[in-house]
């Protein structure tokens, strides 16, 4: 069994290669003192170009990201459903149990729409 391969190094772009050698070339003819101007000099350049690179990557990214559909807020069910059931719960439990059955059905439809309130307040 063949160990698993190592993803390739990153290799420097040719321009990048080619800027490093003129760089270490003119130290070579202008001398030391020359030297903290020239790194700086390639420093910048190096950066511009990682930068274009996470620029390129991000974006590459950004296509290729399923585009996710929008959340439907289900506020509106719960209070037209909440209202379905009070209706025809109000009749019931106020023909079958009078005052205290009216209080306790529309007291278990507010606990149910604020539970509900909370879970949404949360969630964000």
């Amino acid at each position: 069994m063949t160990p698993p391969m190592a993803p390739p190094a990153h290799r420097p772009a040719p321009s990048t290669r080619e800027d490093l050698r003129a760089i270490i070339a003119t130290r070579r003819e202008l001398g030391p003192e020359y030297e903290d101007a020239l790194v700086d000099s390639f420093l910048d350049k190096l950066d511009v170009e990682i930068a274009a690179r996470v620029r390129n990557e991000v974006a590459a990214q950004m296509i290729h990201r399923p585009q996710q559909p929008p959340r439907k807020d289900a506020a509106v069910g719960v209070a037209l459903g909440s209202l379905g059931i009070g209706i025809p719960l109000t009749g019931i439990a106020a023909g079958n149990a009078g005052t205290t059955g009216l209080v306790l059905s529309w007291a278990g439809i507010i606990a149910v729409n604020l539970a509900y309130a909370i879970s949404r307040r949360s969630s964000r």
